[in-house]
């Protein structure tokens, strides 16, 4: 399961009530093929889920779908949300990573 912090839902809602997004959105936490260490971290959002092939739950008010695929990577990942002088972004603490790139945004398991 991939937890999501209070501090990053904080900024989800944000960005869900800014874009008036309908009521109901999903944020959708996916891995895909890519960048120089293999994967990369997806966010997005959604309007709908499909028990079939999505782990949904709910956390600190929003639901959180992540498909089966991804969820085998993202097992025990804390979504994050950084507000610093340097940078501001969502981070992820995925306990499955065993190499990652320099900027952060691609791994390898």
């Amino acid at each position: 399961m991939v937890t999501v912090t209070e501090k990053a839902v904080g900024e989800i809602k944000r960005v869900i009530s800014e874009q008036n997004m309908p009521e109901g959105t999903v944020l959708r936490i996916a891995v895909a093929g890519g960048g120089c260490s293999g994967f990369q971290y997806k966010l997005g959002f959604d309007e709908s889920t499909d028990t079939s092939k999505d782990h949904v739950h709910e956390q600190h008010g929003i639901k959180v779908a992540v498909d089966k695929k991804s969820d085998l990577y993202l097992d025990g990942t804390t979504v994050d949300f950084y507000d610093g002088l340097e940078k501001r972004g969502f981070t992820f603490d995925n306990p499955n990573v065993t190499k990652s790139c320099g900027c952060g945004s691609s791994f390898s398991v």
